[in-house]
């Protein structure tokens, strides 16, 4: 099934090495790994043409296949290391699958497992604004808290001393007088095949964002997976 005439994949981005949390990808939060959150919420959606999973780790690999999602290929070595760039695991992932399909592929959505928090509801609305919008990309976001804005953050000198990151950061010791400031969550990417794929474009030209008002947390830490759970128990998410 088609959504309005497009073809869409749905790319699980999760390689085996992980620093912050070992194995991250495969730890669990309320009895589900992080792969199985992010499957089951995307097979929600029964206008989504193919979801895959790109990893280089045959463990996960073998994991997401129990977990009734499709692992065609497995990740290269040169995409599977720290310096990666996402942009380029996903167009790989994209022009693996429009071959192993027989299909072209007009819209994908990258959907992080390191952010469990994503509904159903959060992919649909992406790429419907994707379409009506006829923009190149659409991305999730959250809004940061003051105290981790530019105007706030702090650097520390070789000689050892604070000071603000910005010249006049001292001055904005309210809240209410910085600026919104937004970070990407990972919830989800929803982009164009001509964005992607043509342009190698993502966020670079008219990304338009969807802001996440709910709380969300990004797994990059062990105390991050006790906060996901708590969070997820008591919002009933999943």
């Amino acid at each position: 099934m088609t959504l309005k005439n497009n073809n869409i994949l749905a790319v699980i981005p999760a390689r085996g090495g992980s620093k912050g949390v070992l194995r991250k990808n495969l730890r669990h939060i309320n009895g589900k790994s992080l792969i199985a959150h992010a499957a089951d919420c995307v097979k929600q959606l029964d206008w989504i043409d193919a979801i895959v999973v790109s990893s280089d780790d045959d463990e996960i690999r073998a994991h997401a296949r129990d977990s009734d999602i499709d692992v065609p290929f497995t990740r290269p070595e040169e995409l599977s290391t720290d310096d990666a760039k996402s942009i380029d695991v996903w167009k790989h992932a994209w022009l693996y699958c429009e071959n192993h399909y027989n299909k072209k592929f007009d819209i994908s959505v990258l959907l992080e497992p390191t952010s469990p928090m994503r509904t159903a509801e959060d992919i649909t609305n992406a790429v419907n604004l994707l379409i009506e919008k006829q923009a190149l990309s659409v991305a999730t976001v959250s809004k940061t808290p003051g105290h981790y804005t530019p105007h706030k953050t702090l650097q520390l000198s070789e000689a050892g001393f604070i000071a603000p990151y910005l010249e006049n950061g001292i001055k904005y010791s309210i809240r209410q007088h910085i600026p919104n400031y937004y970070h990407r969550n990972g919830i989800c990417y929803a982009t164009t095949r001509e964005s992607l794929v043509e342009k190698n474009n993502l966020m670079e030209q008219q990304c338009i964002p969807i802001i996440i008002e709910r709380p969300v947390v990004n797994i990059d830490e062990e105390i991050d997976l006790k906060l996901a759970e708590v969070l997820l128990s008591e919002i009933h998410i999943n």
